[in-house]
């Protein structure tokens, strides 16, 4: 069976609804043949309007939660319209679609019409003023699913970087090092890289401080907290070696050594997966396409996204870059068949 993926808009006056637009003209021949399945959620008038303004002749027919079978490309209107939404302009309606997109979605995941979630950037302020107080995606998707603990990864080709801390200060990421927590990381881990269907799994373990604390002299929790975690995953039969200096890691990571690395905290493993996922226009200076997939670990569901913001400053002029969706696409579509294979 081939899963069926629902795109959330994210803040319609975001970027979104054009690199959804976009990116399903450049799936257009799979989703033809069915061998793609994309249901988007959020404002439809967004989203047509983007359409329009592309010039694209794609078909998005409207259908409804209870529909009985959905076109292999749908869209879903996520609630009802308030005041019209402008490209680029934050509005605290745009902050409720992009909440009301991602609740649609993870109850359509719940009830089994969906397989996976494939998210468009919000916005972080709109989305609080709307009354919603999350502090992004992952903290709003673990509240709807109810998950106990979830795991950012980075991915971009076969730089894939799972994260034991993201956004908390650098002071406090020792004493978030724990055992349980790293274990829960690494085992999360492990099972995505098998769902992705590599055949090794290997797991790197980023050291804390640098040269892995140098035999104690640049600090200890290398050496009584990673240590004796990375010998159980051993024995336990995972392909873990570490602790690894985050100055070699990731170089060794992207030469093949590994399939994906753990890293203590949010630029160390931000950093190196971004550096590769710009692509920058050296006559100007400037950016012009990012590649990368935020997947989110630790979830009763599936869930990727793009990794990059709403862009309210290109919103509606037609150059934002659809390549992290299609990517994000792609990793949401290997999670689910797998998925889809264990449960049949």
């Amino acid at each position: 069976m081939t899963p069926h993926l629902a795109i959330t808009m994210g803040d319609p006056a975001g970027v979104g609804p054009e690199i959804i637009v976009k990116a399903c003209a450049r799936l257009k021949d799979r989703l033809a043949d069915g061998s793609l399945r994309l249901l988007v959620i959020g404002s439809n008038p967004a989203l047509h309007a983007a359409r329009d303004a592309l010039g694209s002749d794609l078909d998005f027919p409207e259908v409804t939660d209870i529909d009985g079978e959905w076109p292999a490309l749908a869209c879903l209107q996520a609630g009802p319209e308030g005041e019209p939404i402008r490209p680029g302009v934050l509005s605290v309606d745009g902050g409720r679609f992009a909440y009301l997109a991602v609740e649609r979605a993870v109850r359509l995941a719940e009830a089994g019409r969906i397989h996976g979630i494939v998210t468009a950037p919000l916005n972080k302020e709109a989305m609080n003023k709307a009354g919603y107080h999350f502090a992004g995606h992952t903290d709003l998707l673990a509240e709807l699913t109810g998950a106990r603990g979830s795991v950012m990864m980075l991915a971009h080709g076969n730089m894939r970087v799972s994260h034991v801390t993201t956004h908390i200060a650098l002071e406090d990421v020792p004493k978030k090092l724990t055992p349980e927590r790293l274990r829960y990381v690494i085992d999360r881990t492990a099972e995505t890289l098998a769902g992705l269907g590599l055949p090794r799994c290997r797991i790197a373990i980023a050291a804390l401080n640098p040269h892995a604390g140098e035999g104690g002299l640049f600090g200890r929790q290398d050496i009584e907290v990673t240590e004796p975690v990375i010998r159980q995953c051993v024995a336990d039969g995972l392909d873990v070696v570490g602790p690894v200096p985050g100055d070699t890691i990731f170089v060794k990571l992207r030469a093949g050594q590994y399939d994906a690395v753990v890293a203590m905290y949010h630029d160390q493993g931000h950093i190196p997966v971004k550096l590769l996922g710009f692509n920058v226009n050296p006559e100007t200076g400037t950016w012009d396409a990012l590649s990368g997939v935020n997947i989110t670990l630790g979830l009763p569901i599936i869930r990727t996204s793009v990794d990059h913001g709403t862009a309210f400053d290109i919103a509606g002029k037609g150059i934002a870059n659809e390549l992290s969706l299609i990517e994000a696409i792609d990793y949401a579509e290997k999670l689910a068949a797998a998925r889809v294979r264990v449960a049949a």
